[in-house]
């Protein structure tokens, strides 16, 4: 069993090497911190089968390598719809806050057409992103990318298929809305608008549509991104698993120049 992203401490989450981003080794990815927020959404109990529908998670800090604990509980129960939210924190403030709808699951007689053939290839016809280094850090050790159109580096849209190289928490094996929720995180990473070099491109928060949970371990984003002269954007990706489309995430962008990279 490979290590995991998360160490659990009793009620903390202690963060690996693996949870790095990619802009400051002190902090941690996006994709792993909204990996452990779903899960906390998944705690709660409910008194009928139920799945999260729409999850949005706001970024309120950098989440650095530290030990994490997160709570959840249901703001509005009900018997076909519930509301929840979650929180993560370092013990002292407060790092980042979830919220989730829970629809319920009952199968009803529906005439719905069959998913549609994927428009790309799939993960065994992606090129396989190879990471500049072995160094430790959740882009390069914590999952495994295959893009079918573009690069990590390009500018402009791109299609990457996504899956996890280890466990989230423990020696658990991530729930479908985990992978879902995670994967959709780096839709502004791999369709950047602008040139990585000259511009910080940060996303402020995360909201995740699922009409059908992802089956199997890998999750597709077919992304792009919009920026404006105010240094604004938003940034938007299909999301499927090998058997078709699941849903749709989007995110809040910031641009700024990076300094001393002023024309």
């Amino acid at each position: 069993m490979p290590e995991p992203l998360y160490a659990p401490d009793g009620d903390r989450y202690v963060p690996s090497a693996h949870t790095r981003g990619p802009l400051d080794a002190g902090a941690q990815h996006g994709w792993p911190v909204a990996a452990l927020m779903a899960r906390a959404m998944e705690a709660p109990p409910s008194d009928a089968p139920m799945r999260v529908v729409r999850f949005t998670a706001e970024i309120l800090r950098p989440v650095t390598l530290q030990p994490l604990r997160t709570t959840a509980r249901i703001e509005r129960a009900g018997r076909r719809v519930a509301l929840l939210s979650a929180s993560l924190s370092d013990g002292e403030r407060e790092l980042c806050r979830a919220s989730a709808w829970r629809i319920r699951v009952r199968e009803q007689d529906i005439d719905a057409p069959a998913p549609s053939p994927l428009p790309f290839a799939g993960p065994d016809g992606g090129d396989v992103f190879p990471p500049e280094s072995d160094h430790p850090a959740f882009h390069r050790t914590g999952v495994e990318l295959r893009f079918v159109h573009g690069t990590f580096f390009d500018v402009g849209p791109s299609t990457v298929w996504i899956r996890l190289r280890r466990p989230v928490v423990g020696d658990e094996t991530p729930s479908p809305l985990m992978r879902a929720a995670a994967a959709s995180d780096f839709g502004n990473g791999i369709a950047a608008a602008v040139p990585w070099g000259r511009f910080i491109y940060i996303n402020a928060d995360l909201t995740v549509y699922l009409h059908r949970y992802p089956a199997g371990e890998w999750v597709c984003l077919d992304a792009s991104s919009r920026v404006e002269p105010a240094g604004l954007g938003l940034a938007e990706s299909e999301l499927f698993d090998e058997h078709g489309r699941i849903g749709r995430s989007l995110q809040a962008l910031l641009v700024d120049t990076l300094p001393g990279s002023e024309h």
